[in-house]
């Protein structure tokens, strides 16, 4: 493994560029109402009890608030059927005042996922997920980009990255975040690999990028010896920590905050990438928290505006 003696990476911040977007669409939002008196509208559907879920969407509704958009939460027990959450999305479809519909995933496993992500509106997909909206992706004509590839996208070149020419990997290959993004890289001209759990000789493969993003959901999995130097590195992901001395190995001289954080409450967080390690060897990385998750939220926002723009002909 590589030393990790001095932290050298520059940290992509999230949260200033989440909070600039969101500015931006309140902007529009005020201009829409001003101009045609339209409010977007987005609705959110939480099935279930999951912790992480109801953090998600409380920050999404949050978020509303605070850029000017309209938005409504059904809460829905767990023992809720298919076909009692397809009789609510079609009535939602159906209400010309709402113009994105959110259903936080992951459903309970009694519920027909896919069956439910075909239901939604493909206008009011304002998460990306439907298959048609899939489709125009790969083309190359998105009608909506799902919220965290394009939040990625937006962070790269906010920063400067540069994207064409670039050899870019892809750690993961989900469908919401790993494959969407592969996609635009790739439209972006950049040279792009898709790894998974299966890739053999996985360091030897994603220390050639130079654009290296991790979504495959396993804490701390990007090495150092993973990582070519000065590289950009995208860390997507969010896991939970509870281990003090996992943490001590894992942060740094950022132990002792992480440290004092699972003692208060149980936990703290780390992505896919190990972040001591990857600070000795990275030109730049994504915090996690602080990174990549808040953008997904801002991404929303405009992804609903959009939604609303489009739906009414302003």
């Amino acid at each position: 493994m590589v030393s990790a003696q001095t932290a050298q990476a520059q940290m992509l911040n999230g949260r200033s560029l989440a909070d600039d977007i969101k500015k931006e669409v309140a902007a529009e939002v005020r201009r829409l109402i001003d101009q045609s008196g339209v409010r977007p509208r987005l609705v959110a559907i939480l099935v279930g009890e999951d912790d992480a879920s109801a953090v998600y969407v409380r920050n999404k509704v949050r978020a509303c608030a605070e850029v000017g958009i309209k938005s409504d939460l059904h809460r829905l027990p767990a023992s809720i059927t298919t076909t009692e959450l397809l009789a609510l999305i079609t009535q939602l479809n159906q209400e010309q005042e709402v113009d994105g519909i959110l259903v936080q995933l992951p459903l309970p496993k009694e519920v027909e996922e896919a069956l439910i992500i075909e239901a939604v509106d493909q206008a009011k997909d304002v998460d990306g997920f439907h298959p048609a909206n899939v489709g125009l992706l790969a083309m190359g004509r998105p009608r909506f980009v799902p919220c965290t590839p394009a939040g990625i996208i937006e962070l790269l070149d906010r920063n400067q990255v540069g994207i064409a020419g670039a050899n870019a990997c892809v750690v993961g290959r989900s469908q919401i975040v790993g494959r969407p993004v592969a996609s635009l890289l790739l439209q972006r001209h950049a040279t792009v690999t898709i790894c998974h759990s299966r890739t053999r000789d996985l360091p030897a493969v994603t220390r050639q990028a130079d654009i290296l993003v991790a979504a495959i959901g396993r804490p701390a999995l990007i090495r150092g010896d993973y990582i070519k130097p000065g590289a950009v590195v995208i860390d997507v992901g969010v896991n939970k920590i509870t281990d003090v001395n996992e943490a001590h190995a894992l942060f740094g001289s950022e132990a002792p905050k992480r440290i004092e954080a699972i003692k208060n409450r149980g936990y703290t967080l780390v992505g896919d990438v190990h972040p001591a390690e990857a600070d000795a060897v990275a030109g730049r990385r994504t915090p996690v928290p602080g990174g990549v998750g808040l953008l997904t939220v801002a991404m929303l926002m405009r992804n609903t505006l959009q939604a609303a723009k489009r739906r009414r002909g302003v």
